[in-house]
Order: C-alpha cells, then sequence, then structure tokens
C-alpha cells in the first residue's frame, strides 16, 4: 500500500547500519547522547574515542548546519560506555522525518538503553535568563498537529507498538537526579524545568507567535528532540533532554532584539561546561543504580 513508505530507514536498514557500527567498535553504549548547537564539547569528554563522520556512516544522514560537527563517537564517559552524536539533523534541512530519527532507532539496535538529548531554544517563559538550563518535563510538538510525526507509515513491530504514549516521554527519575546533581554542583540559580515546543523553523518566531506559546504554557521554543524523544520512546528507551536557553524569544513589538544564530552558539560556548558535567555526574549515577538503566 505504501512502497516507498520507509524507504531508507526500515527495520533492516537501521539493522545493516547498526551491524556496520558493532563490526567497528568493541563498545557496547548503554546511554546514548545528542548534542545540540553548539554543545558538541560532551563527545570530546569520552575517552578511549572512537569516531566515524556522518558521511561515512552507510544509510546516515549529514548534518548541513553550523555548530553541527557531523560525527558519531563512541567511548567511555568516566567509565560507562556512551555513544554521542555531535551534530543533529532537523526537518528545516530537508530531510522526511523519518531519517532525521534513523540515528535513535540505531541506538536502540546497539544496545543504548538510556537516550540523554540537548538543545539550543529560544526562552518563553518571562522568568528563565539567557544562559539557563531547562530540564525538560513534557512537549508540545507542533508539527505533529499537522501530521508530520516520526511513526507515521507502517508501524514495524520489532521497534515498537502502532499507538505508542507519551504522556510520560520524559522519565521522572531521570529529572529529579538532574535536580538533585544540580543542586549538588551550585547550579540552582540557573537550573529550571519546563515544556519545551518544536516548530519546523528555519525561520525564528514572529512576535505573535511567540505570544501564542506563552499562553499555551510552553517555557521553551526550538527547532529538534521531540521527533527523536518520539522515536527513542517508541523503542523503549528511557528519555532525559535538556534545553540550554541561548536567546530570549521576542515578546514585543517594540522590542529591538532579533533572534540569530551566532547568539546561539555564544551562549552553548561560555555554559557548556556546567552542562557537561551535569551530563557526566548523572551518567555514572545511571549506570551505578540498575534501576536507571
Amino acid at each position: 500500500m505504501f512502497p516507498e513508505a520507509n524507504k531508507g530507514w526500515s527495520y533492516e536498514d537501521c539493522k545493516a547500519t547498526a551491524d556496520w557500527l558493532m563490526a567497528q567498535t568493541d563498545v557496547r553504549p548503554t546511554i546514548g547522547i545528542v548534542c545540540g548547537s553548539g554543545m558538541g564539547g560532551l563527545a570530546d569528554m569520552l575517552k578511549d574515542q572512537i569516531a566515524f563522520n556522518y558521511k561515512d556512516i552507510p544509510n546516515f544522514p549529514q548534518s548541513t548546519v553550523h555548530g553541527h560537527a557531523g560525527r558519531l563517537v563512541f567511548g567511555t564517559l568516566k567509565g560507562r560506555p556512551c555513544v554521542c552524536m555531535q551534530g543533529r539533523f532537523h526537518l528545516y534541512e530537508g530531510y522526511p522525518i523519518q531519517k532525521i530519527t534513523l540515528p535513535i532507532r540505531i541506538f536502540k539496535l546497539i544496545g543504548v538503553e538510556t537516550v540523554i538529548l540537548t538543545n539550543a531554544a529560544g526562552g518563553i517563559n518571562q522568568d528563565f535568563k539567557v544562559g539557563d538550563i531547562m530540564i525538560i518535563r513534557d512537549h508540545l510538538n507542533m508539527p505533529g498537529f499537522a501530521g508530520n510525526n516520526p511513526l507515521v507509515g507502517p508501524n514495524d513491530e520489532r521497534f515498537g507498538v502502532r499507538f505508542p504514549c507519551m504522556s510520560d516521554a520524559y522519565d521522572r527519575e531521570l529529572q529529579q537526579m538532574a535536580m538533585d546533581v544540580g543542586q549538588e554542583l551550585g547550579y540552582g540559580d540557573f537550573l529550571k524545568e519546563g515544556v519545551y515546543c518544536v516548530l519546523g523553523g528555519p525561520s525564528f518566531e514572529t512576535v505573535v507567535e511567540a505570544r501564542m506559546l506563552h499562553k499555551l504554557g510552553v517555557d521553551a521554543v526550538g527547532m529538534s528532540t521531540v521527533p527523536e524523544v518520539i522515536v527513542a520512546r517508541h523503542c523503549g528507551m528511557r528519555v532525559f533532554a535538556l534545553s540550554l536557553i541561548t536567546n530570549q524569544a521576542v515578546m514585543d513589538y517594540d522590542s529591538e532584539e532579533k533572534a540569530n544564530h551566532d547568539e546561539v552558539l555564544e551562549t552553548g560556548k561560555q555554559r557548556a561546561e556546567q552542562l557537561e558535567r551535569l551530563v557526566s555526574t548523572m551518567v555514572t549515577k545511571i549506570e551505578h543504580n540498575n534501576n536507571y538503566a
């Protein structure tokens, strides 16, 4: 009925890529990390690295955005086996949404149990400041309202069920752990939690769009993460996600502020070290407690 519906991202395609990767490295990661704009330094923390350029991995999309390195890095973080995507894919790059999320399915097939996602986001919540780190509690999937969901098309039961639940998409234990770790590290002043909304991009929000999101209870807005979360949950993996607030969404017509990507990358640099410390500390705790892994 849908002859082309899963061309390039079928179970067999994902399995072939997973098998190719496992033949190239002995690392068997249980944690997969996806780095947002300007946050690729997380991958640089891995020890005993084996890195693959996306263009060399069979069937893999390629990153086209400045600030996304385009490498898949295997290694250990504080002794725990991890795999890290240095650069992700977005709807606005022109890829089908199923191709954007293909790496998450490959994570599943190489043994990943917990996915940690980071992104750069605009602050909608008026109490948020540039440089705040927001633990994502829930999401608003705007493209999904229009039928642009990564699970559209034939469902393969080897990945997951036809109609997966999303009310528990973001693991509550991991959110609590992040809050606890943040307090221990002294991040209380800039560690927040809230709701993330994904928009298609690449244009930033208009004033009235930002105001609408605010009225809907959104705290931060971006152009990624949610498709990956949906696929990770479909595959039965646990999910934890963080937004780095890199700019304030413009909510006032008299404002002189203008959103721009350079600002996003600059904030990423300034906060990167703290974000890396938060994630690396969490990684050790996830692995130490069997309930978490």
